[in-house]
């Protein structure tokens, strides 16, 4: 006698599609913050902070300060997460768009050459940094993707691919 095959368990995440990819990049080019998740580096436990947050030259951007937990937390433990969307004016929250990426968090050194374009074009969407972007305590941080979900609110879950944010 045979026995039937698993069950396979249903996935309600989605591919993404031409809709969710739209949504995708509306939120991570026009968000200005973020919430970073994060493994401190001290005590070895997740964190969760705000961070200042940009699509700058193709790719999640943020500029943190050495002073706060977070920054040493990706220096420690590069492996981090992202959360760019917010509740609307109206409604349960839940029913609102939120993009998560799980990233690999890479400093930008001081001396690298490619930092005073990064900086320029940081300034573009964060004008009110130039009061502090060049501070010794601060540093841009590169978030390389390594994957990313969206709800999209009620029955829209949606996994992306690296070659949905080729934009």
């Amino acid at each position: 006698m045979t026995q039937p095959a698993p069950a396979v368990p249903f996935d309600p995440v989605q591919a993404a599609d031409d809709e969710a990819r739209a949504l995708a990049r509306k939120l991570l080019t026009e968000a200005s913050h973020a919430s970073l998740s994060y493994t401190d580096a001290a005590a070895g436990v997740p964190g969760i902070s705000r961070i200042a947050f940009g699509w700058v030259q193709g790719g999640p951007v943020t500029l943190v300060s050495s002073l706060a937990p977070h920054s040493a937390g990706m220096r420690a433990h590069p492996a981090c997460a992202v959360m760019v969307g917010e509740p609307g004016e109206r409604g349960d929250p839940l029913n609102h768009p939120r993009l998560m990426i799980r990233a690999r968090a890479e400093f930008v050194a001081a001396d690298d050459p490619a930092r005073a374009q990064l900086r320029e074009d940081w300034l573009e969407g964060h004008p009110k940094s130039k009061l502090y972007v060049d501070f010794k305590d601060f540093a841009f941080v590169r978030l390389h993707l390594v994957e990313a979900m969206m709800n999209g609110g009620f029955a829209k879950a949606f996994r992306y691919t690296l070659d949905d944010f080729r934009f």
